[in-house]
């Protein structure tokens, strides 16, 4: 079990210790991105070492802040992660910094605790604004990359605050940031309106296998290897297509899979009330958010297919 820290906590921890390395999960997105080189950028600040590592490349189009920081040569001592709720979803990090993750700082509800202390605010819609509370506990003065940062990863964690996780905080917190004078348009512009050849070319692919079940109530939809080859796509540009099969009229529960390996699928969830995918996924060893969760799952793509549609079905039926 980890040692639960309040902000105050926290903040004690992360001034007491130093050579911080700084870890996020797998294909990473906007908000596990925007809290980590935001926080590192803090941690500099202070006058402490830090870096971020992935498991995985980190995106070129999130370059605008992750290019502005500059991580000193270090030995790492302190191992911490950001936005992971479990330890699997940091893919072979999880595996090399098994037992050596000192703090886990999240917002899920449905954490999995792996790390011996952890900072967990639940009501948060990112793990960004945990930072930006870390941050400005600290008294740390916020430059343009890491309010850039902050930004991203709340806006990319809330659909351009469109999701039903987005509280008035969120919108106070993003109106803080966006009084720094940042280019928050060219921002949403760049995550939510901007779309390569190649991320067409797979979302074509894509809505040719879509599958309705249960009375177009359900949509599933599998992105294979091959597709990722004959697109010419890769991780980075699948940003966001876990939204496309909830995003047809009449169906409450979206589900995509992604080949990461011949027989392993990444499953990513998102559904509408009363409908809790963070459920369906703990059958299945994963978790998230109520209305965004996902997990993963070995087998062919028949039998995950079947493995999941399952769950689903037991969901629909209660």
């Amino acid at each position: 079990m980890s040692k639960r820290l309040d902000l105050k906590g926290v903040c004690s921890f992360l001034k007491k210790n130093d050579d911080y390395l700084i870890l996020t999960h797998s294909m990473p997105d906007g908000d596990t991105l925007g809290s980590a080189y935001a926080l590192c950028a803090g941690l500099l600040k202070l006058g402490k070492k830090a870096k971020v590592v992935c498991a995985d490349p980190i995106p070129a189009r999130y370059g605008y802040f992750t290019d502005s920081v500059e991580f000193p040569e270090f030995e790492p001592k302190t191992v911490i992660s950001v936005d992971v709720a479990d330890i699997k979803l940091m893919g072979a990090l999880g595996v090399k910094y098994e037992n050596e993750i000192v703090l886990a700082i999240d917002h899920h509800a449905s954490h999995r605790e792996f790390a011996e202390n952890l900072f967990l605010d639940a009501t948060a819609a990112a793990c960004a604004e945990c930072i930006y509370d870390i941050l400005n506990a600290l008294r740390i003065p916020l430059d343009d990359a890491m309010v850039q940062a902050l930004y991203t990863g709340i806006s990319t964690d809330t659909g351009c605050f469109k999701f039903s996780n987005t509280t008035p905080k969120t919108h106070v917190i993003a109106a803080e940031l966006m009084a720094y004078g940042i280019d928050f348009s060219e921002i949403n512009r760049v995550m939510f309106d901007t779309k390569s050849k190649s991320r067409m070319e797979i979302e074509k692919m894509a809505l040719g296998n879509v599958r309705l079940l249960y009375r177009d109530r359900v949509a599933i939809i599998a992105v294979t290897n091959k597709m990722l080859r004959d697109s010419g796509c890769s991780d980075s540009d699948l940003d966001g297509i876990t939204a496309i099969p909830r995003s047809i009229e009449g169906v409450q529960i979206g589900v995509t899979m992604r080949q990461k390996a011949p027989k392993v699928w990444k499953i990513s969830m998102r559904s509408y009330p009363p409908y809790d995918v963070a459920a369906i996924c703990a059958k299945m060893n994963g978790g998230g958010h109520k209305y965004a969760a996902g997990c993963e799952i070995n087998g062919t793509l028949r039998q995950a297919r079947a493995e999941i549609l399952k769950h689903v079905r037991e969901a629909l039926e209660d």
